[in-house]
């Protein structure tokens, strides 16, 4: 039998019925928030507080996932997500196959959209068709950046408070200057990550680890450490299907006997991914969490992954 994520997944109308209630919502026209706010919708909460950073007190920002119970990849739009989305003067959101929902509601939405994976192809050097804020309702796809969840990768995820700082500039211009600043004071925290990963480096380079799920591959990378994770449990995990047993045991020996550090995603579990914390847990194997949103009661960015960071040089040291 197949193994069940313990995610709730939302339900849904079809993509199509949704398009179609939301623009009878809406009327067809966008947002222009009356006390003078831009109006941000984002796919995550996680976008959503790079956003509140950058924008203070003139955004209003609408994050459509904020439930650590519900999973983006197959998170299905109602109605009422279409109305948001089309009442939106910006919109900001990962990309990379890993919203698709969003993506594709943003389609139909006459406004500028910030796409974290094109700031990601920005970075890596590759063509960048990210900057559409003088294209209203153009929305190209983002780039393949072998593993989408770039806001754990700190300088993509510098580069869209940049941008977002960009674009709320051209929304309201007088308040330019305070967006530069915010989006520069966000920087420097984000320097304050880099060199803390530089530290995880410089003491733990070359440190082994498996993951749960891949989706701090690129703090892992950045931190220097080999991820040993068998890619057959990586891949049963992220789509959803039985871990082979062979890729199972072999996860289950790394964990005993090779490997320093356990990264666990506790917004998914299943009887394998549970199997490998317990051998961990067992084997006193330290095992550190991480997740795909911000938890219930954190909203800042910068907070949140610095004590994902802490947790994993902690862990380390042991």
């Amino acid at each position: 039998m197949q193994a069940v994520r313990r995610r709730r997944l939302l339900a849904g109308l079809s993509l199509s019925a949704v398009l179609a209630m939301g623009a009878s919502a809406c009327g067809g026209e966008g947002g222009g928030a009356e006390d003078g706010k831009v109006r941000v919708v984002t796919s995550t909460n996680v976008w959503a507080s790079v956003v509140a950073a950058v924008g203070g007190d003139h955004v209003e920002v609408i994050p459509i996932i904020s439930d650590a119970a519900a999973d983006p990849h197959s998170y299905q739009a109602a109605a009422a997500d279409a109305a948001e989305v089309r009442s939106a003067e910006l919109l900001v959101y990962n990309g990379g196959g890993y919203d698709d929902f969003f993506a594709q509601l943003a389609e139909g939405a006459d406004v500028p959209a910030v796409v974290a994976v094109e700031q990601a192809g920005a970075h890596d050097g590759h063509e960048d068709h990210g900057d559409h804020s003088h294209e209203h309702g153009h929305h190209s796809h983002g780039h393949e950046h072998g593993n989408e969840h770039v806001w754990y990768d700190l300088e993509v995820t510098n580069a869209v408070a940049e941008r977002v700082a960009a674009e709320l500039g051209e929304l309201l211009p007088r308040q330019s200057d305070v967006f530069d600043r915010n989006a520069a004071d966000f920087a420097e925290r984000i320097d304050g990550l880099r060199h803390d990963v530089e530290r995880v480096a410089e003491e733990h380079a070359g440190a082994k680890v498996v993951a749960t799920e891949p989706i701090a591959h690129h703090l892992l990378a950045a931190a220097g450490l080999e991820d040993a994770t068998p890619h057959e449990f990586a891949a049963a995990v992220e789509n959803e299907t039985d871990v082979p047993p062979a890729a199972q045991q072999q996860m289950l020996e790394l964990v005993e006997d090779e490997v320093d550090v356990v990264v666990r995603n506790v917004q998914t579990t299943t009887p394998a991914t549970e199997n490998v914390v317990g051998a961990a847990e067992q084997a006193g194997t330290p095992v550190v969490d991480v997740t795909e949103t911000l938890p219930e009661r954190q909203t800042d960015y910068i907070a949140w992954m610095g004590g994902q960071i802490d947790a994993l040089a902690k862990a380390l040291d042991k």
